[in-house]
């Protein structure tokens, strides 16, 4: 098969945020970076994504869970079906340690939490674990006795077990009845009591946002997915100051004497232009639709918008950081993606007026227009822009008035067909449901 270059997707925003505190770190203060050898303000890959991610699951209402909790969740499950709480929290054991090639690991200390985090599709996923555990409860049933009976026998004989995370102990709870249980008697020959296919197959079930952002599963292979979003730091394009406001609450209910206040503490806040910056592996995302064109498209088509109009939300009842973008782009490219991070090296100066916004579209159509010098326009399939100024900015493209015709123009130059770049071996789909909002 001939060598087909990836196709790219890079979008570009400039937006104003007022005083805000949209992503903040440790210390409760907004996060920053250093660029160009000056402080800006920052927002971090995970918060924009997680803004993105969840206003698309509650778009298409298709969610996707990420979670330490799965063996907790399954086992309160399955006590509201009618099961014996220590047997629920057996199966629901079984059910981690049976879910990769190594099991996940879960602590007792923890409250049978696994350690790391689980990434699957929210719906039917209790129901059909729960399915599986039932299948096989007389199999769980009979090894939790034999579990218990010779912990009871270990109390007995004064033996003291080290303390062992709930992978070590199922599996020593399963060596000791190989060990000790008569020929005839039906028991499990091994600590894995549940078929790891099919809890692995559920664990492997895809949405929306999977297939977008990717998902990684150690031990388990079937549930890799390559990221098809690659998210930047924003940052402002001009010297971030973090801004200290001393508030007080007021006491409603005084005693005589109270000056009145409750409470009162200072909280940092900031505001500036930033720069916002993704791309989208089009090639990639349409390998993880399973080759389905269209739905890579309307895939592409949700992730721009979620782009533009979804942001951190840290503290958004008191500041109200809901600005619209100023400027957005687009650029289609074949092979690889541009960034125009670069053109806010050097921060921009406030305007002659004052404000950042004026400088800051120049600063990246000036930049947009060197990069075109440089890279030239082979491998650029297209390109195309809007803006609140009045006038356009030719370097970046053809003007489009609306998001949504910004969007539609994208998603045309961007449009995958069987001679464009596109994947080759199509991904298995599991548990899909197909994006139609």
């Amino acid at each position: 098969m001939p060598y087909q270059p990836a196709r790219f997707l890079d979008l570009h925003v400039l937006q104003h945020a007022p005083a805000s505190l949209m992503n903040r770190g440790e210390h409760n203060e907004p996060k920053t970076l250093v660029v160009g050898s000056v402080q800006r303000a920052a927002l971090s890959p995970q918060s924009q994504k997680r803004a993105q991610r969840t206003d698309i699951e509650d778009w298409l209402s298709e969610h996707a869970v990420r979670t330490r909790m799965l063996p907790p969740r399954l086992s309160g499950h399955l006590t509201h079906q009618g099961w014996p709480k220590d047997l629920a929290d057996f199966a629901a054991q079984q059910v981690a340690h049976c879910a990769t090639s190594e099991g996940l690991k879960t602590s007792p200390r923890a409250g049978h939490r696994t350690e790391v985090m689980v990434y699957t599709a929210e719906q039917h996923l209790l129901d059909d674990l729960a399915q599986i555990c039932t299948d096989h409860q007389e199999q769980l049933a009979l090894a939790l006795h034999h579990s218990t009976q010779k912990a009871a026998d270990d109390a007995d004989a004064g033996e003291h077990p080290a303390e062992e995370d709930d992978a070590s102990i199922l599996a020593a709870s399963a060596g000791r009845r190989r060990k000790t249980a008569p020929a005839a008697a039906k028991r499990p020959s091994t600590s894995r009591l549940l078929p790891a296919k099919q809890i692995g197959a559920i664990l492997a079930r895809r949405t929306a946002c999977i297939d977008l952002f990717g998902r990684m599963l150690a031990g388990h292979d079937e549930s890799h997915v390559t990221g098809a979003v690659h998210l930047a730091w924003a940052f402002t394009t001009h010297v971030g100051d973090l801004q200290p406001d001393f508030f007080t609450a007021g006491e409603d209910w005084p005693a005589d004497g109270d000056p009145g206040s409750a409470h009162l503490d200072t909280a940092l806040l900031t505001s500036g232009v930033f720069y916002r910056y993704a791309t989208v592996n089009l090639t990639q995302l349409t390998e993880n639709t399973g080759g389905d064109l269209a739905h890579a498209q309307r895939l592409a088509e949700l992730f721009m918008e979620a782009f533009l109009l979804s942001l951190p939300q840290a503290k958004r009842t008191s500041t109200a950081p809901h600005t619209l973008p100023d400027t957005a782009a687009y650029v289609v490219r074949d092979r690889r993606p541009v960034s125009y991070a670069p053109a806010f090296e050097q921060p921009v100066e406030a305007a002659a007026a004052g404000g950042f916004l004026a400088p800051s579209r120049q600063a990246l159509a000036d930049y947009a227009a060197l990069a075109t010098r440089m890279t030239g326009t082979r491998h650029r399939v297209g390109h195309g822009h809007l803006t609140l100024h009045p006038e356009p900015l030719a370097a970046l493209g053809p003007h489009h008035p609306s998001y949504d015709e910004f969007i539609a123009a994208a998603l045309t130059d961007a449009a995958l067909t069987a001679s464009a770049p596109a994947a080759g071996a199509a991904s298995p789909r599991t548990g899909r449901t197909k994006a139609t909002a």
